[in-house]
């Protein structure tokens, strides 16, 4: 599971909200490179990648998150740290979606299709109806640590089957997923483009990380 913490990322932050003019369309152009980058890191790394490089590459990913949100102040840093942040990210995912490209490459796809057309939907869902979740954002962030500790329970006792996991996970970040898009429309809440993109993004990566293992394991059961 990609990270999710960040600062300031869930409270009213004192700075002024961003204006909503083209909000969404600066959030989801920086998304987007984002995600290009990651792909470019995915393919980069693709080949017998080893275990230790991705989970440095993932706990380094954490560190910069950090730093994101330190430098607010500074667009033009934030922005460059938030792209070394999703080409991070990508080594981090690497040898998970290069597994599911060796034994189950349709899952690979149809796990990209559905997490962007479901985003499409969730958004504009948001934009269509005002859904506004964000009063529920703790609630979620409970659920979430809750799921990370069970996560690493399971390692150990197995008491818990990856496809439920991969569903709950879907699950909660379904819910900040609509937050995320609830506070774009709000004007941000206090955060720049670039913390709402990095939200935004994390949404997607555990959406897509989640639909992976469930079109994996139910291309599994059928090929058995």
């Amino acid at each position: 599971m990609a990270h999710r913490f960040q600062p300031n990322a869930y409270g009213r932050s004192a700075a002024v909200a961003v204006p909503t003019q083209s909000l969404l369309g600066q959030v989801l152009g920086i998304t987007a490179i984002g995600l290009a980058i990651s792909a470019l890191a995915i393919y980069l790394f693709r080949d017998n990648i080893p275990v230790t490089v991705s989970w440095i590459a993932l706990i380094g990913g954490f560190v910069m998150l950090f730093a994101i949100n330190g430098t607010r102040a500074n667009p033009g840093l934030s922005l460059g740290l938030f792209y070394g942040f999703t080409f991070l990210e990508g080594i981090g995912i690497t040898p998970i979606v290069s597994y599911y490209l060796h034994v189950a490459p349709d899952a690979v796809y149809n796990a990209a299709i559905t997490t962007g057309a479901g985003m499409f939907v969730l958004g504009a869902i948001v934009y269509a109806t005002g859904l506004d979740l964000r009063r529920f954002q703790g609630i979620l962030m409970i659920a979430l640590l809750g799921l990370i500790v069970v996560g690493v329970i399971s390692l150990f006792v197995h008491f818990i089957s990856p496809t439920t996991y991969s569903w709950i996970t879907l699950a909660i970040f379904t819910g900040f997923t609509l937050i995320d898009f609830a506070r774009i429309r709000a004007g941000g809440d206090g955060l720049t483009p670039v913390q709402m993109a990095t939200s935004i993004y994390l949404d997607l990566v555990n959406i897509f990380l989640a639909l992976l293992q469930i079109f994996g394991n139910s291309g599994g059961r059928s090929r058995n």
